[in-house]
């Protein structure tokens, strides 16, 4: 079977505090986008080499240089997940094309571990509830949960507690990745002790009919960690804007950039705008309900 795993953006991102395990606690707005990575997820045969295995086999490939394979990729420590809860020795295949940039602040690698979960419940017809598969995402990673069903949602905590957003206005976006990966480690290690006080405004789950107040409530208490190192991801969020967009701010720790356009024929001239002037990556998306 074959499975799309949407990519997402932070609209906003305030962090709140810090546990005693050092987990940063988060008040943020995610939304899923129409850029994905495709999966192609199969059964395979036994062999008799893998009948003497005490576990099911699970293969996991990627046309991607930087996505590893095997045991290090977090699509196959989901796969193992769910086989193991489901008591299932039925070896599988995993096959993942990558179109999300890899550490880029878009979700990439937990929207494949996500993808991965609800591929293997249909494919396997396990009948496990959405609430159920996100229990079990939620020990792979904490944006994990989020992808399972992949629709606009504040997340707080370490990101695990999600409550689902009213319908959003259908919003053009352009993201930009400048071609290299910030390391989302590095970034929450050189935050600031004083954090945020002050929860989310939650007026933006209130906004979705007034496109001025989404864009005016962008903000990301990461961009002062990512900006000061990488220079040039301050300078795209300024080219989006002199190119019109209502609002720009960096996606999670970076090192993506994206903007909000008031109609798909404003972001695709911004695109060609952008291919021509940065040395990046664009896409033209927009947020999916």
């Amino acid at each position: 079977m074959k499975i799309r795993a949407p990519a997402k953006i932070n609209l906003s991102l305030r962090v709140v505090g810090r546990r005693a395990d050092g987990y940063h606690l988060l008040d943020t707005i995610m939304v899923p986008v129409s850029l994905y990575d495709e999966l192609e997820i199969r059964k395979l045969r036994r062999t008799t080499k893998s009948k003497k295995l005490a576990l099911p086999e699970i293969k996991v490939t990627c046309q991607h240089p930087s996505v590893p394979a095997g045991e290090n990729n977090l699509a196959y420590r989901a796969a193992r997940l769910l086989l193991a809860r489901a008591k299932s020795d039925q070896s599988i295949e995993i096959r993942i094309r990558k179109r999300i940039p890899v550490g880029a602040g878009l979700g990439g690698g937990s929207t494949d571990a996500a993808a991965t979960l609800v591929g293997l419940n249909r494919l396997l017809k396990l009948r496990l509830s959405d609430a159920q598969l996100e229990r079990l995402a939620l020990r792979l990673g904490a944006d994990v949960p989020f992808f399972i069903r992949a629709r606009p949602a504040r997340a707080r905590g370490i990101g695990e507690r999600l409550s689902p957003l009213g319908r959003l206005i259908r919003l053009w976006i352009v993201i930009v990745y400048p071609g290299f990966a910030v390391s989302t480690a590095w970034v929450y290690g050189n935050l600031p002790r004083k954090l945020t006080k002050d929860g989310l405004n939650t007026s933006i789950a209130n906004s979705s009919t007034a496109f001025d107040n989404l864009a005016t409530l962008l903000v990301n208490d990461l961009e002062s960690v990512t900006l000061k190192r990488y220079r040039k991801i301050g300078s795209i969020k300024q080219n989006l804007l002199r190119l019109g967009a209502a609002g720009s701010l960096m996606s999670g720790s970076g090192s993506s950039v994206f903007g909000l356009f008031r109609s798909k024929r404003k972001a695709e001239e911004a695109f060609r705008r952008l291919r021509q002037e940065e040395e990046a990556q664009a896409f033209v998306v927009h947020v999916l309900n």
